[in-house]
């Protein structure tokens, strides 16, 4: 059963988390799922990507279901997979939108910061906790987008940021009430198709520095190291607590 709905208008792309039971929270087989949408735009003329989440919440992040019977190597794989999923989007030739709302926690939030145009709900909430277990993802982007000084105190602290504030760092471009999500999708898809597919592309290289290599040795550097599942599973005890 998929996990996303993906919905294309023209040059336009719809990607539509689809587990509310679960608050979206990124399995391995919607990430998979997200990866085949994001590369196929790759091969087909796209002006725009958009990210959405059904029900009450854009996404909780990584889904930590089974993690009781999970290894530290399944682990590190997933992780991989949405590193290289942010990578996907992050460096895509084209134009990336994030429109969230409710608690955007963890990888969920990564996938937001790693899209150019970040745009909330009022009210929505914000928390990239990776280093409460010792896995460096998104660090760098994350930097790019509100600095190095605040980068530290959010991953660092693992601190809760509302929509306000997320905003004023840098991890959101702007707040939006739902009912004009459409509107604003529509008038960035247009800006986009003003530019060539190649004029677009180049564009974009020269703002976006590639890293990804680099990116994604930090992140199975830090991953590697043994006991993962029980960092994981002890800052969800404390988290509980």
């Amino acid at each position: 059963m998929s996990e996303l709905r993906v919905n294309r208008s023209g040059r336009a792309l719809t990607l539509i988390l689809d587990r509310p039971a679960k608050r979206n929270a990124l399995s391995a087989p919607l990430v998979e799922q997200l990866i085949d949408a994001v590369e196929g735009a790759y091969a087909e003329p796209t002006d725009l990507v958009e990210f959405r989440g059904e029900g009450r919440t854009f996404s909780a992040g990584f889904d930590f279901g089974g993690l009781a019977e999970t290894t530290d190597g399944e682990l590190l794989h997933r992780f991989v997979r949405i590193e290289h999923l942010l990578q996907l989007v992050h460096h895509a030739p084209f134009e990336t939108a994030a429109f969230v709302h409710g608690k955007v926690f963890g990888a969920a939030a990564d996938l937001l910061c790693a899209c150019s145009h970040r745009i909330a709900a009022p009210g929505s909430a914000f928390r990239l906790p990776g280093l409460a277990f010792g896995i460096v993802l998104g660090t760098r982007r994350l930097a790019e987008r509100v600095g190095s000084s605040a980068a530290r105190w959010i991953q660092g602290e693992g601190a809760v940021l509302d929509a306000e504030t997320a905003l004023r760092l840098g991890l959101l471009t702007e707040l939006a009430d739902p009912s004009d999500w459409d509107g604003r999708r529509d008038a960035l898809a247009e800006r986009s198709g003003r530019l060539t597919t190649q004029a677009r592309a180049s564009f974009h290289r020269a703002l976006t520095a590639d890293t990804a290599d680099a990116d994604l040795a930090e992140l199975v550097r830090s991953a590697s190291v043994p006991g993962l599942r029980q960092r994981i599973q002890r800052f969800r005890e404390e988290k509980a607590a």
